[in-house]
């Protein structure tokens, strides 16, 4: 998504923050703004009660840099793009040291990154819990690019 060399900055646009190279933002300038759609990469937007909500269009900078991350059983991929949590039946590995309520990044177990949610258990408390127990609560994946196309 961002290259290291290229300067990126973060741009609001309506009610939505996008991610942008400098020089794409530099050449929309010409553009008034009420009639400029988008500019870059919609990470999030604010909610109608000003609350910010990441998109799944963070996911790529999301998964660069997280520092915690779960992957998920190939059995429970297709659970976890339709909507739903992470159970731990479906839990194929956890980062060491995760402390419960942060966020992660839930990966395939071939490492394609499929979204990103908040666990509800630490490492170590998930190791000890039923398979039928929640591990990671779901915020975002892939899937819903499909399932909400219009809002996104």
């Amino acid at each position: 998504m961002g290259r290291g060399d290229e300067p990126y900055c973060l741009r609001l646009q309506k009610n939505r923050v996008y991610y942008v190279r400098e020089s794409i933002m530099s050449r929309a300038t010409c553009v008034a703004r009420e009639k400029l759609a988008a500019l870059g990469t919609c990470i999030g937007k604010f909610t109608h009660s000003s609350k910010f909500r990441l998109t799944i269009g963070a996911l790529d900078l999301l998964s660069r840099y997280a520092k915690y991350k779960v992957w998920v059983k190939p059995a429970a991929e297709m659970q976890y793009l339709y909507g739903n949590h992470v159970l731990k039946s479906g839990l194929g590995r956890i980062t060491d040291g995760t402390p419960a309520m942060t966020g992660v990044v839930v990966y395939s177990m071939s490492d394609i990154p499929l979204g990103f949610g908040i666990t509800a258990k630490s490492t170590a408390e998930a190791r000890k819990m039923d398979p039928a127990g929640i591990v990671v609560l779901h915020q975002a994946d892939m899937g819903e690019y499909l399932r909400a196309e219009d809002d996104l």
